[in-house]
C-alpha cells in the first residue's frame, strides 16, 4: 500500500460516520481483556495471546472466535462498559462523529432463559445509558441496528423482531441480519424485514459475503434492502451492478474484513474499484476492527490507495456515508459541515 504520512495524517483527523461495525465486534484486546477478567474461560485475559486468538483462518474460524467473546458479555454492567469503551476508542482515535452500530441482543437476552444473560428490558437500558454517556462524553452520536443472528435460525428472527417492534428507542434505526450466509437462505427472514420495514425500520441485511450474488438479489427482492452489508460477490454479476447503481443502493465495504474471513483472495483483488467504476455508491467500514487488526482509519487507506483518491475524493468518501446514514438531518448536516470545514483548512495534498 502507497499512502503518504501526510495523507494517513489527513485521513486520521477527517470527521468521519460508520455504517457497517458490530457492538461486541469492536471490543479491543484492552476491553477484552476486561471482560475475560470478570468471567474467566476460554477466552484469554492476556493481550499478547488474545491477539494470536484473534488470527482467523477463514470465515468460520471467525464466527467460532466472536462467539466465544460474546459468551463475554453476560450481565448489564458488561453491556454498559463494553458500550462506552467501544465509543471511547472510536471517538478519540478514529475521528468518529457518528455510528450505527450492529448489535445482537438475541446472543445476549436468549441465554436468560438458562439463567445465564438478562433480559431484554436489561439490555435496552443498559445500551442505552451507555448511549448517552458517550454522546456527553465523547461527542460521537450512536444509532442501533438489530440484527438476526442467521445461524441462529427462526427463533432468533422472532425474537430479535420482538426487540426491536415491543422495546424500540428511538436510537434504534435499523433491522439486519448477519452471521453466516452458506446454508441460511435469506427469503425465510422476509416476513420480518417486512414487518420491520412497515415499523418505519431501515433494511440492512449483510450479503454477498461469502456467497454469490443471488444472495444480494434476495436481500434486494425479498428483504428491500436499502443498504447492502459488504455486498463482495456484486461485482460477479454486472446486471447486479447497474442495478445497485440505478437503485442507488450503496454496499457497506470493509477490505480487511474481506481479506480476514477469505471473501477475497488478495487485497488487490477487492471488487471496491470495480464497485466504483460501474457507478456504485460505496461507503467505507471496519466491520470488526479489532479483530480484524484494523481501524476505520486504516480502511480509508486501503479505500484511498485502492482507488487511487486524492484528499477531495478522500473527503468525498466521508461525506457519501453521511448522506445515506441513518442519522437525523440536522446530524447530517452538523457533520458535512465538519467535514467541508476540515477539508477546506487542509488544502489539497501537495506534490
Amino acid at each position: 500500500m502507497s499512502i503518504s504520512e501526510s495523507m494517513s495524517a489527513y485521513i486520521a483527523g477527517l470527521p468521519k460516520a460508520e455504517l457497517h461495525v458490530h457492538h461486541v465486534g469492536s471490543a479491543s484486546p484492552r476491553i477484552v481483556s476486561e471482560l475475560a477478567e470478570r468471567h474467566p474461560g476460554t477466552v484469554p485475559s492476556d493481550p499478547d495471546e488474545l491477539r494470536r486468538f484473534f488470527e482467523f483462518r477463514d470465515f468460520a474460524h471467525f464466527i467460532e472466535v466472536y462467539l466465544a467473546v460474546v459468551d463475554l458479555v453476560r450481565t448489564p454492567d458488561d453491556i454498559r462498559y463494553l458500550t462506552h469503551e467501544i465509543g471511547r476508542e472510536m471517538a478519540t482515535g478514529q475521528g468518529l462523529r457518528y455510528a450505527e452500530l450492529t448489535c445482537t441482543p438475541y446472543t445476549s437476552v436468549r441465554p436468560h432463559e438458562e439463567g445465564k444473560g438478562m433480559p431484554i428490558e436489561a439490555y435496552t437500558e443498559a445500551i442505552e445509558d451507555a448511549r448517552v454517556a458517550v454522546e456527553r462524553d465523547f461527542g460521537l452520536v450512536l444509532r442501533w441496528i438489530y440484527d438476526i443472528p442467521g445461524e441462529s435460525g427462526l427463533p432468533a428472527a422472532d425474537a430479535t423482531l420482538a426487540y426491536a417492534l415491543e422495546h424500540r428507542t428511538d436510537a434504534l434505526v435499523g433491522f439486519g441480519l448477519g452471521g453466516p450466509e452458506i446454508g441460511v437462505p435469506r427469503p425465510q427472514f422476509q416476513p420480518h424485514f417486512d414487518a420491520a420495514r412497515a415499523a418505519g425500520l431501515h433494511s440492512v441485511p449483510h450479503a454477498g459475503e461469502t456467497t454469490g450474488p443471488e444472495t444480494v438479489w434476495h436481500a434486494l427482492d425479498l428483504l428491500g434492502a436499502e443498504r447492502i452489508g459488504h455486498g463482495t460477490s456484486a461485482a460477479q454479476d454486472a446486471d447486479l451492478l447497474v442495478h445497485l447503481a440505478e437503485r442507488g443502493v450503496p454496499l457497506e465495504v470493509c477490505p480487511s474484513s474481506n481479506l480476514a474471513t477469505r471473501a477475497v483472495g488478495r487485497l488487490e483483488d477487492h471488487p471496491i474499484r470495480a464497485f466504483r467504476d460501474a457507478g456504485v455508491t460505496v461507503t467505507v467500514n471496519s466491520d470488526d476492527p479489532p479483530m480484524f487488526n484494523t481501524t476505520l482509519n486504516r480502511e480509508y487507506e486501503l479505500a484511498a490507495d485502492l482507488l487511487d483518491l486524492d484528499r477531495a475524493g478522500v473527503a468525498d468518501v466521508a461525506r457519501t456515508a453521511v448522506r445515506v446514514s441513518f442519522a437525523e438531518s440536522d446530524v447530517q448536516r452538523r457533520i458535512l459541515g465538519e467535514i467541508d470545514a476540515y477539508a477546506a483548512a487542509e488544502g489539497p495534498e501537495m506534490e
